[in-house]
């Protein structure tokens, strides 16, 4: 029996209206996404590809079009209950962490677990694996002023973790970070890859993209390559360039 998609677009439409024009924020995208994939989906500013994720992420609905997340149709659900499935099939991974400050790492990484009306004792036993995971363990009673920003992404990436997700859904997840870290924080989205969770990451930058399994590229709402970086013809010219700023 053929694999079927976790996440599944079919002919999306985002339309706002602007007086009397309108915005095809995106414009027909149909796209796949099965369990074990690292997807990358690229665009700049104003491309659609944040619009994406957040039909992605059932923070939004399609005008037109149908979305599937584990084939049920998220478009027909009552806003609790895509709040139900968001929280059981999906974990963020934010710009900006998103951390609670007053909180400390570890009650940060037990909120997700919270929803799911696990016994304490639970939450925390996961939240700690899940912070082992992302080796900053030993900084569970820390807040997050505490932690540098590579660390505290950690933090957010072992949250997304803790609930156990489908498909781990990262909105720019290097944007606040210096280079060094940023690298290492893909490498260790690669790693989790490796060790079968699914990925979808959207950003504006190809050499991230240069690292994924596969690149979707959004341009004006619509998709103008699905495939292999390496066959993708601007992140070839990309990562050219880079090397010869290095010799």
């Amino acid at each position: 029996m053929d694999k079927k998609p976790l996440v599944e677009f079919e002919n999306i439409y985002k339309i706002y209206k602007m007086g009397d024009s309108e915005v095809r924020a995106l414009d027909g995208v149909s796209f796949s996404v099965f369990e074990g994939e690292f997807v990358v989906i690229i665009g700049q500013s104003g491309s659609g590809k944040s619009t994406c994720m957040n039909i992605i992420g059932c923070l939004d609905v399609p005008t037109e079009g149908t979305y599937l997340l584990k084939g049920t149709d998220v478009s027909k659900l009552t806003d609790d209950e895509q709040a139900e499935i968001r929280n059981k099939t999906l974990g963020f991974i934010f710009q900006q962490y998103n951390l609670l400050p007053k909180l400390n790492i570890l009650d940060n990484v037990k909120l997700p677990l919270m929803y799911k009306g696990l016994k304490e004792s639970e939450q925390n036993e996961r939240a700690m694996e899940a912070l082992e995971r992302v080796g900053i363990a030993d900084k569970y009673h820390h807040k997050p002023s505490q932690l540098s920003g590579g660390q505290q992404q950690r933090a957010s990436i072992a949250r997304a973790l803790a609930g156990s997700p489908s498909v781990i859904l990262a909105d720019e997840p290097t944007g606040a970070l210096d280079s060094k870290t940023s690298a290492e924080v893909i490498e260790f989205l690669i790693t989790l890859n490796s060790q079968g969770n699914t990925i979808i990451l959207i950003t504006h930058d190809n050499s991230i993209a240069a690292r994924a399994k596969r690149v979707i590229r959004i341009y004006d709402g619509k998709i103008t390559y699905d495939g292999p970086p390496s066959n993708d013809a601007i992140i070839r010219s990309t990562v050219l360039t880079q090397k010869e700023a290095t010799v």
